[in-house]
């Protein structure tokens, strides 16, 4: 199943990505699940990628659609429980909300004290969005959760260009025509001007939200399997494990579940876990 694929193919690209993240690119392709890094993760562990795509993901199951402030009371639950894995954009934010600032006051607050807040939190646990919902309703839905903790609507932007294709494709659209809609509903200048014609740009696996979701998006287009995109996007260093995820997202959505290789299903943390909360999230997401 298509969307059960883009959930798993997220985590599967983050934990791929987790101990690259942050290194220049490795000098031999890494093909397989390994630990190590920044974080010293274990060979399969993800990060807050897949900790806040999933909370995002129990949102929308409980609460029949999206509920910012089930939302963020999630992500206070596992940055709480993981700090290691959170950026500072997050982390602030999720601080201040904690402390009893409202949420839109918290992320704006955020936003001015550190002159911005264009960074790729919202867009690497935003596909559960684009699962839940139909085309028409992405959008909306995008930004809305990405302003829990980022202020910059181009953030929200780059969020719901992801998430409008892994909704396509997750329909029945292909991957052409997917990226095609969600060009033309795109509401940022320059992240239109980037996608537009994608090759003519460098990759960058970049902590922008604009830059990564080029990024992202360019490896996914230009990979032929779940397996090359992801071992693509990973293996650019940088914000490997966010790349990584993005691309595994879209790629999953555009392949399936069963594209993604069984031995890096098999090292995933949780595996059972997160197959069951996919499964919910697709059973209960609108046509």
């Amino acid at each position: 199943m298509q969307a059960v694929g883009a959930f798993i193919g997220l985590a599967i690209g983050d934990a791929l990505g987790a101990p690259l993240e942050g290194l220049p690119p490795a000098p031999i392709a890494v093909t397989e699940m390994l630990g190590g890094g920044i974080h010293d993760t274990l060979p399969g562990q993800y990060t807050d990628d897949t900790l806040q795509a999933s909370a995002l993901a129990q949102t929308l199951v409980e609460c029949g659609g999206f509920d910012p402030d089930d939302f963020s009371r999630r992500l206070i639950r596992v940055y709480r429980a993981h700090p290691e894995f959170f950026g500072p954009t997050s982390r602030a934010v999720l601080d201040l909300i904690e402390g009893g600032v409202c949420l839109g006051d918290a992320a704006r607050m955020v936003h001015e004290a550190r002159g911005g807040s264009r960074s790729n939190g919202s867009v690497m646990r935003g596909i559960p969005v684009g699962i839940f919902y139909p085309p028409q309703e992405v959008r909306e839905a995008s930004l809305a959760a990405s302003r829990v903790t980022h202020f910059d609507p181009v953030a929200g932007e780059a969020s719901a260009f992801v998430n409008r294709m892994v909704s396509g494709m997750c329909r029945g659209e292909e991957a052409p025509v997917a990226f095609g809609r969600a060009l033309a509903a795109c509401g940022d200048p320059e992240l239109r001007r980037l996608l537009e014609d994608y090759r003519a740009y460098p990759l960058s696996p970049s902590l922008d939200a604009v830059l990564c979701t080029h990024c992202a998006v360019r490896v996914f287009m230009d990979a032929s399997s779940f397996r090359e995109a992801v071992v693509a996007a990973v293996n650019l260093g940088g914000d490997a494990d966010t790349v990584g995820a993005i691309a595994g997202g879209l790629a999953g959505a555009r392949y399936g579940c069963e594209a993604i290789p069984a031995s890096w299903l098999a090292a995933l943390h949780d595996r059972e876990d997160l197959l069951a909360l996919a499964r919910r999230l697709a059973l209960v997401s609108r046509a």
